[in-house]
C-alpha cells in the first residue's frame, strides 16, 4: 500500500488524487451495507479504475526499524518533468515568476473579501453596543 501510494504521487494529478480520496468513505459505505451490484458502485469504481490507469513503475524502499523510507521511484508515466519543476528564471523555464503574483492576488481575494466582512460586523456591533 505504502509503494502503491508513492508512484500515485509521482504519476496521478494531485486534483485527481484529491477527489478520489473524497469518494472513499461513499466507496466503502456501499460495500460494506451490501451494494456491490449497485450501479453507484459501478460508477466509483469505473472513476478509481480510470484513476489507476497510468500508475506504473518502481519503488525502492528501505526498512528501517519499523520504519520505511523511500529510497527512490521511477515511472515511464511520471507527470514529473524538471523543465517544468524549475522556478529558476531562465528562458527555457515553463514557469513564469510573475504568474505567481496573479495567483497569490486571486486565491487571497476571498480571504480579503470575508476580512472586510468581519471588519464591518465589528463596527455595526461597537455601535450598536455604544448606543
Amino acid at each position: 500500500h505504502f509503494a502503491h501510494r508513492q508512484m500515485e504521487t509521482l504519476t496521478m494529478d494531485r486534483e485527481v488524487m484529491y477527489l478520489r480520496d473524497s469518494l472513499i468513505p461513499k466507496y466503502s459505505a456501499l460495500i460494506y451495507n451490501g451494494f456491490w451490484f449497485s450501479p453507484e458502485r459501478e460508477a466509483l469504481q469505473a472513476l478509481v479504475t480510470e484513476t489507476q490507469r497510468d500508475v506504473t513503475g518502481v519503488v525502492r524502499l528501505k526498512l528501517y526499524k519499523g520504519n520505511i523510507i523511500v529510497a527512490g521511484r521511477k515511472s515511464p508515466k511520471s507527470l514529473y518533468d524538471p523543465q517544468i519543476a524549475t522556478m529558476e528564471a531562465t528562458g527555457t523555464s515553463t514557469y513564469d515568476q510573475s504568474d505567481a503574483t496573479g495567483f497569490i492576488r486571486l486565491n487571497a481575494l476571498r480571504l480579503k473579501v470575508r476580512a472586510a466582512l468581519k471588519s464591518s460586523r465589528t463596527n455595526e456591533s461597537a455601535s450598536r453596543t455604544s448606543d
